[in-house]
């Protein structure tokens, strides 16, 4: 991406017009561009009504719009609107296959695998799946680099029900292969799960040639609003899933008999949908498609590799996950030796750097690490080179307070 449209992207957010503001925390929510505000409010302004509801002109209007929505928001990653759900977030969306699909098909003695650099959002559910079942949760693990070995994966597969994995690490940023580990799985029999929650902002995806069974992600990380996240499933599976919730929208027909389910998509949307941010979305990925996914991955492995130089230059600093730029995301984990992740974060926080510190909801990759936790850089569009340097920078003023 060119400098000067570097700089036009970065005008059309409002909270980065804040003086001094180097935002690098978009792993954990990414900031939110003007279309996808002007979307937002158009809908309140003169939309303002229940969708599938009505059907007086007002809320026709704002069904169409949801729906929409939902059809553009389901083309941008290649899948099926009809096999598109719409959830608070990503870690619902999880928690709908793992109850949902889980509570039918997992049993006592069965394996569930979670590799170990799941986010909590896909292991936690898993993790009470099994207790709740009695089924065997199994680590898929990792290697010093934070990278699966898919020869001790294959191992794993035989006879096991479901793999949970991030397309993207949001740790150590490793890249996974989906397509390759979907491919795997499917010959063993294995329901796939994948938390594409960091890799849908970052880079093209293509869930049509990934073929996963189930995979999941969040508006708020790609550039959309809080409050929306998105499920796509295979057909016949999202058929076979109950849903989580119960309430209006979401059967077909109810009575004291008997109670039966709408089909998807709407038998996971129970009661009034977050109607403005579903629209909010459609708005956040028609921009991202306009912007195009490849020149938005070309910038952030400019941005990544430029980091990972810079990082990498500073003796007292540890790297995490692989140096290869190709096989990572637009993020970075490091320590900085002696002092604190909080510290260096609140440090740099005080000089307008945004950075992540904690275990990152990833304790069991932390552990693997040898860390409690890890400053986490992370890089989106309106990234520039210069606040990196801010980032390293800053560092020299962590290292004068901790001498």
């Amino acid at each position: 991406m060119a400098a000067t449209a570097q700089l036009d992207v970065r005008a059309q957010f409002p909270t980065l017009q804040r003086d001094g503001v180097a935002y690098l925390d978009s792993a954990a929510t990414s900031q939110t561009p003007d279309v996808v505000l002007a979307a937002m409010d158009d809908y309140y302004r003169h939309h303002r009504a229940s969708v599938h509801r009505g059907t007086y002109p007002l809320a026709s209007e704002a069904t169409d719009l949801f729906e929409g929505a939902r059809t553009r928001i389901a083309a941008f990653v290649n899948w099926a609107a009809r096999d598109t759900v719409f959830t608070r977030n990503a870690s619902e969306a999880l928690n709908v296959v793992a109850h949902g699909w889980g509570r039918r098909h997992v049993g006592p003695g069965d394996r569930i695998l979670v590799t170990r650099m799941e986010h909590h959002s896909n292991f936690v559910p898993w993790w009470m799946l099994a207790k709740e079942t009695g089924a065997e949760l199994v680590e898929v693990p990792v290697d010093d680099e934070g990278v699966l070995d898919l020869d001790v994966l294959d191992g794993l597969l035989p006879g096991a029900k479901v793999l949970a994995v991030a397309h993207v690490s949001n740790v150590v940023g490793t890249i996974n292969p989906i397509a390759e580990i979907v491919r795997r799985a499917r010959a063993a029999g294995v329901v796939t799960v994948v938390d594409g929650s960091q890799a849908v902002p970052q880079m093209p995806v293509d869930l049509g040639a990934l073929d996963a069974d189930f995979y999941a992600w969040t508006g708020h990380k790609a550039y959309g609003p809080t409050g929306v996240g998105v499920l796509h499933g295979r057909h016949d599976l999202l058929l076979d899933t109950e849903p989580l919730i119960g309430g209006g929208h979401m059967i077909s027909s109810v009575s004291f008999d008997e109670v039966r389910w709408a089909a998807p998509p709407a038998r996971f949307e129970a009661g009034t949908s977050a109607i403005a941010e579903v629209i909010g979305l459609g708005a956040a990925v028609d921009w991202l498609a306009e912007l195009g996914m490849e020149n938005v991955r070309a910038h952030e492995v400019d941005l990544t590799a430029y980091a990972l130089e810079r990082l990498g230059a500073e003796e007292d600093v540890t790297l995490h996950g692989p140096l290869d730029v190709e096989r990572r995301g637009a993020l970075i984990s490091f320590a900085l030796k002696g002092v604190h992740p909080h510290d260096v974060s609140e440090i740099l926080g005080r000089r307008g750097v945004c950075v992540r510190a904690g275990h990152h909801c990833a304790q069991p990759l932390m552990q693997h690490l040898g860390e409690s936790a890890t400053t986490r850089a992370s890089f989106a569009v309106h990234t520039a080179r210069e606040e990196i340097d801010a980032l390293v920078d800053g560092l020299a003023e962590v290292r004068r307070i901790f001498a």
